[in-house]
């Protein structure tokens, strides 16, 4: 908003009969603000091309025909029909469907972490009739026309079929071996490549970086637009009260001086002139040192969160890296933990305290006295009743 207001500013004060300061003068907030904006999100703009550049040249074993073997290549070359052969811990560089793996019944474990954030391991199958462990898939004997849908972004649906000269087989979701997927717990495994690079299932669902707004950043907008509703309502009661004043003259007023043609504006087209006025004159009235300030502190955190020696990690020689410079502020402000598995943030528990066998009772004291100390609970009565026991009762009889 205030980006807005200063460009509005600059553009008003080109008008004649209007410009109160120099031109430059009511440009230079604007070219400050600006400057320091396009010099934080250049940054970060740059480390994501360092980052793509980096996935783009990776390598992976791609099978050449005039070689007649697997040769490394980029991930950038990767073609649809390639077929690729990947090795335990690799990464998918496009998505393949699955020919051939070393794994029993053709099974290949793959990690989704890189899409969906799980780690536990997922089975993929290769398709009927590639499914010899024992042997290697020679490409040169694929004599197969496969059929599938067009590229999308549904990750959960893949169907298609394949033809051969004696039969046809399909598959679906469960062949597929999605980019970015690492493998797991398999040997070797062969593919062949379906959709490549922006016509994978995982680039047509990224929608590109989010803008990404702190609660700082959006409280100072509000308070912009604020204090910019409170200065337009001070311009037009001064405009209004200045168009009444001089509607007050018995003639025209001598401090108003005439145009080129000699004539003189009328009280409402004077009102206007004066509320615009009082507007560039008024521009201080919004803190554009805050949107400065505010951007200088953002990179002085990002320079200390790179360089902070409690987040660096030895057995990887890694530190933290820093990829949303705009909501650095928001660090540490957590109000509310969703969890989908009761099992990462509880601990489930049994330890014996007491039993009855034929109205026999047996107790275990020492449990029954640590349990109460640790939890603050107050030790129960050995004569006192059975059933005062918060924890599981067993009646044997």
């Amino acid at each position: 908003f205030a980006n807005i207001y200063f460009l509005f500013l600059a553009l008003l004060n080109w008008v004649p009969f209007i410009g109160v300061f120099q031109k430059e003068i009511t440009m230079l907030p604007l070219i400050i603000v600006m400057s320091t904006t396009a010099i934080k999100d250049g940054v970060e703009d740059y480390k994501r091309y360092r980052f793509d550049k980096k996935i783009n040249q990776a390598k992976t074993k791609v099978f050449d025909w005039k070689q007649q073997q697997y040769v490394k290549k980029c991930w950038k070359d990767v073609r649809v029909g390639d077929f690729v052969q990947l090795s335990c811990n690799e990464i998918i560089p496009a998505d393949m469907l699955l020919l051939h793996s070393s794994e029993q019944n053709g099974i290949c474990h793959i990690e989704t972490f890189n899409l969906d954030g799980e780690t536990n391991l997922k089975q993929r199958l290769a398709v009927q009739g590639f499914t010899n462990p024992h042997s290697s898939f020679e490409p040169e004997t694929f004599n197969c026309t496969i059929i599938c849908e067009n590229p999308n972004n549904d990750l959960n649906k893949f169907e298609g079929i394949m033809e051969n000269p004696e039969n046809k087989i399909g598959f679906n979701k469960d062949n597929l071996l999605l980019r970015g997927c690492t493998i797991r717990n398999t040997k070797v495994i062969v593919g062949i490549v379906i959709y490549a690079g922006h016509e994978t299932k995982a680039m047509l669902n990224n929608n590109g970086p989010r803008y990404k707004r702190s609660k700082l950043e959006r409280r100072m907008n509000t308070n912009v637009l604020c204090s910019v509703v409170l200065m337009v309502i001070m311009c037009f009661l001064g405009a209004l009260g200045h168009s009444i004043w001089v509607g007050t003259f018995p003639s025209w007023p001598p401090f108003e001086p005439p145009d080129s043609n000699g004539s003189f504006m009328s009280a409402a087209v004077s009102g206007c002139y004066m509320f615009l006025t009082m507007v560039i004159l008024l521009q201080v009235f919004i803190p554009i040192s805050l949107y400065v300030s505010i951007e200088v502190v953002k990179l002085g955190q990002i320079f200390f969160i790179h360089n902070d020696i409690d987040l660096y990690d030895e057995s990887t020689n890694t530190r933290v890296q820093c990829r949303a410079l705009n909501i650095t502020e928001d660090l540490g402000q957590i109000q509310y933990i969703f969890s989908d598995k009761t099992g990462t943030l509880t601990e489930n528990r049994m330890a014996f305290r007491r039993c009855t066998i034929v109205g026999t009772e047996f107790q275990h004291a020492e449990n029954t006295r640590r349990l109460s100390t640790q939890r603050g609970l107050v030790s129960f009565d050995e004569e006192g009743p059975l059933l005062q026991s918060t924890d599981y009762v067993t009646n044997i009889q």
